[in-house]
């Protein structure tokens, strides 16, 4: 008999039908599992639900639904089906927006980028960076682009202050293709907003801010804007992280999403899955200048309140408390009584400020401010910012280890005086951003002053006053926690140059890698308080360092005053 030869490939696709017959009845549970319906937000379609039902499991291989159920439950949420419907009717309220600068050639001259030939962003790159030749000392219009979005039919837009910051010519560039020019209604370059308006002979399309205090991480968002010039795109992602501070302002609070965002998404809008805009996209983190899913959008919690006052004002107008702060760290909350670093630590008090009658003091931490808790030093400012001018305020403290609650009026902070103030950066760390918390150079006489008599200031003129008063501690100076200490003298304010308005217990040398060394005193700062009580003298800081070690403290929080009277508040190990 001839030899039966069995084909490779019939053998082969019976394995396969093999292996997909047993693949099916595996799988069956997970399958359902994918097309299970969600629940979506409006305007979002759903995934389908399957029409029949799974298949009944034969008798010889029963179903054992304490293993199917885990398995459906570890699926993925694949997120929205589509985001189409959502998008169409938001499209039309979003605009881009185009300016151009009159600038002198020779105004950042280098060499210009340039695009390959052919290149569908050669036109783009010469709107940008061509100059003309051989006309230096001429002016050249420089074009920029940007995003926006229509918050009233009437014709105001908001968007970024950097996307409209020096421009000569502001043009706003509808999804319909029609084009209008914009006025600057006001701008705020705290936080980076402003209010535009245009003239349109029918009602525009627009959109309204939503709570972004109810957005959580994970939530899905969806950006809008005009990205390198391609108007109308859409990106969806979801909110990576909310509070995030990026240094751009002393009011950061940015929502962190991994929505992409690029060059020219700046001032749009971040929508939720309801159309509402709970963020105005303004920045984004990459070293190549495109998305790598970590963009920054201002929350509309603030951003709403900051556009109002624009539209109304045409300027923001601020609440201000008159006062400086550092942070509480680890070691100023254990030398205060505190469980855990929180809230906001008075380094000074403004002198003619809301808060100079007394009612809030240098060393109080603020914990609460008008019912918001301050976790820590950098909610202060934003909060206060937010608050109406002229409110009455209950603020609570921490003072001499306990809560009290004090009420407080508002004043308004004057951005052209306190700012100009804020820009003298503390060297001690202590906050003064955005003028709402501001360094004085008189701020330390609010401070309690001590009696007249051997503390009286003495005149510049007449060193010889002092002779025969000085305590024996000028002469002998005494060591406390790795510091020398002495009176302060005529001799003293002259040879560390200390302001006569200074007073305390001088510093007059650090012992090399001691505590108060690593903390950063040096001769020439001066003691004020230990523990939120006024220095007399040496044997007064020696006194209550030692009262503190027998309460069981670790640390002892000192007021310092640098020679030229700044404030900051220093703990000190005492062990």
């Amino acid at each position: 008999m001839a030899p039966t030869i069995r084909s490779p490939f019939r053998r082969t696709l019976a394995l396969m039908a093999s292996a997909a017959i047993l693949a099916h009845a595996g799988m069956n549970g997970v399958a359902y599992a994918q097309t299970a319906p969600e629940t979506t937000a409006p305007g979002v379609t759903a995934p389908a639900a399957p029409e029949t039902a799974a298949p009944a499991p034969t008798p010889s291989a029963p179903a054992e639904p304490q293993q199917t159920v885990p398995i459906q439950a570890a699926m993925p949420n694949n997120g929205p089906a589509s985001v189409a419907d959502l998008a169409e009717g938001l499209l039309d309220a979003v605009v881009n927006i185009s300016t151009s600068q009159n600038v002198k050639d020779d105004e950042g001259a280098g060499p210009a980028p340039r695009a390959p030939d052919g290149s569908p962003f050669q036109e783009f790159f010469n709107d940008f960076f061509n100059k003309q030749q051989g006309n230096k000392g001429g002016n050249h219009n420089v074009s920029s682009l940007g995003s926006g979005f229509v918050i009233d039919p009437a014709g105001y837009i908001v968007t970024n202050n950097h996307v409209i910051e020096g421009a000569d010519d502001i043009e706003i560039n509808f999804a319909n293709g029609s084009k209008l020019k914009a006025k600057l209604i006001g701008t705020d370059t705290k936080t980076d907003l402003s209010v535009l308006k245009v003239e349109p002979k029918a009602p525009l399309k627009s959109v309204k801010f939503g709570d972004s205090g109810t957005m959580r991480i994970g939530d899905w968002v969806m950006a809008i804007g005009n990205p390198f010039g391609f108007g109308g795109s859409v990106t969806v992602g979801i909110i990576s992280g909310r509070g995030r501070n990026i240094n751009a302002g002393p009011y950061d609070n940015f929502i962190q999403t991994d929505a992409a965002i690029n060059k020219g998404n700046s001032g749009g809008p971040l929508f939720n899955m309801k159309g509402e805009v709970i963020g105005i996209n303004t920045a984004i983190i990459s070293p190549s200048g495109g998305s790598i899913g970590i963009g920054f959008s201002v929350p509309s919690e603030l951003a709403s309140g900051v556009v109002d006052q624009l539209r109304e004002y045409g300027e923001t107008r601020r609440g201000w408390l008159g006062v400086r702060i550092q942070p509480v760290t680890d070691d100023i909350a254990d030398s205060l009584g505190l469980d855990t670093a929180k809230g906001a630590l008075v380094a000074g008090v403004i002198k003619g400020g809301p808060v100079d009658d007394g009612s809030i003091k240098a060393g109080d931490v603020i914990l609460k401010f008008d019912g918001k808790t301050v976790s820590e030093m950098r909610d202060l400012p934003r909060v206060v910012a937010e608050s109406t001018v002229g409110k009455e305020v209950d603020v609570v403290v921490l003072r001499d280890g306990k809560e009290q609650t004090v009420k407080v009026k508002l004043g308004r902070l004057e951005d052209s005086d306190q700012a100009a103030a804020s820009d003298d950066a503390a060297p001690d760390g202590s906050q003064s951003d955005g003028g709402v918390i501001t360094p004085d150079p008189g701020e330390n006489n609010d401070m309690d002053q001590p009696d007249s008599g051997d503390q009286a200031k003495p005149a510049p003129d007449s060193p010889d006053q002092h002779k025969g008063q000085v305590s024996p501690d000028a002469a002998t100076p005494k060591n406390v926690l790795g510091l020398s200490l002495s009176l302060l003298s005529a001799e003293t304010r002259k040879a560390f140059g200390i302001a006569e308005s200074v007073d305390g217990v001088v510093v007059t040398e650090v012992t090399p890698g001691s505590a108060s060394a690593e903390k950063g005193l040096k001769p020439g700062d001066v003691i004020v308080e230990v523990a939120q009580e006024f220095m007399k003298s040496p044997d007064a800081v020696a006194a209550k360092v030692q009262a503190l070690k027998q309460e069981g403290r670790r640390n002892a929080q000192l007021m310092v005053a640098s020679a030229n009277g700044d404030l900051r508040f220093v703990a000190v190990p005492m062990e």
